[in-house]
């Protein structure tokens, strides 16, 4: 088929799919924003593909809901696109266990956010496309709980987890949960920094050279599984902590408010996600989890997130965890 010929067909396709001029402006906007550039066919392929996401968005903020959702650099992808990209790990079945973190018999705060605590949080990093986000649930929570504890904050290595963690049950870029990797930092006696060891969204041989492990870990405390108060204690008054929940399609899309979801489940089993809880408040009678999460700064608020507290929502207490240094 000659190029002319082709593209009358896919300008036909484009009319069949029922696609404005508003529609292509929308679409060559955000490409301009995320420097995007396609194919003739796969251009057509992605409007569509985008503008049913954002007929998807628009819909849901004409709704009632306690968050909004918006355009983001996943908008030209389907769920099952971004599920396979690797920004999903497979389902890791974090089993339903008896921990051994014991709650403070103290209070804790009514609302806390280890951001404005001290500099114990690095910037928001992106795992990209590698099913990596377990490696930076652990490094952030590592590098938080070492600057609590030394005073100091130091970027630690995800590749050296993706690349030397499989003995622990973890799966490089397929996947992995936060408590194995502290494990994996625990017996191979540290973790090196991220410079020493830098990122590259890939598995590669384990390159891990002990005398240079800038942190380490003593114990890997284990929150009891769906014991939310727990982790609302660890957080409260010791550290950010680990944990890891279900993505399902509108998280995809998430802008900012409160995440609360209907289509996820609660159970240990489907968890595809690890993320950093940094804190916690209440919003107008909702309590809320603020969350860390690895795609960038660019996505949701800054790269954080709020998602609902109190209810397991998604799983996000089904297994939670932390390392003491």
């Amino acid at each position: 088929m000659t190029n002319t010929l082709l593209l009358f067909a896919l300008v036909s396709a484009a009319s069949a799919f029922h696609l404005s001029e508003q529609d292509e402006f929308n679409f060559k906007s955000w490409m301009a924003q995320h420097n995007k550039v396609y194919s003739i066919k796969e251009y057509y392929q992605r409007l569509q593909i985008f503008t049913d996401n954002k007929r998807r968005i628009d819909k849901h903020n004409e709704g009632n809901h306690s968050f909004t959702m918006g355009l983001n650099q996943f908008s030209d992808m389907t769920f099952g696109e971004f599920q396979k990209s690797f920004l999903l790990s497979e389902p890791q079945n974090c089993s339903a266990t008896k921990g051994n973190y014991l709650s403070s018999n103290g209070p804790h705060p009514d609302a806390i956010d280890w951001r404005k605590k001290g500099n114990y949080l690095t910037p928001v990093k992106n795992q990209q496309g590698c099913g990596s986000c377990w490696t930076f649930s652990t490094t952030g929570c590592l590098e938080a709980v070492t600057a609590i504890a030394k005073g100091k904050l130091i970027p630690l290595s995800e590749q050296q987890l993706v690349d030397c963690a499989q003995d622990f049950n973890n799966h490089g870029c397929n996947g992995g949960l936060p408590s194995q990797a502290f494990e994996y930092i625990m017996y191979s006696k540290g973790l090196m920094t991220e410079d020493d060891y830098p990122y590259k969204a890939f598995e590669d041989t384990c390159k891990y050279k002990p005398e240079l492990a800038a942190a380490f870990v003593k114990e890997v405390m284990n929150i009891t599984a769906y014991d939310e108060m727990g982790m609302v204690d660890a957080v409260g008054t010791r550290n950010p902590v680990s944990f890891a929940f279900e993505v399902t399609i509108d998280f995809m899309h998430y802008s900012q408010g409160i995440y609360t979801s209907t289509e996820c489940h609660n159970t240990t089993d489907k968890v595809n996600h690890a993320v950093l809880a940094v804190g916690y408040g209440e919003d107008k009678g909702t309590p809320y989890w603020i969350v860390k999460n690895s795609w960038g700064s660019s996505w949701g608020i800054e790269g954080y997130f709020l998602i609902e507290r109190g209810k397991n929502m998604c799983g996000l207490a089904a297994c939670s965890s932390f390392p003491v240094v």
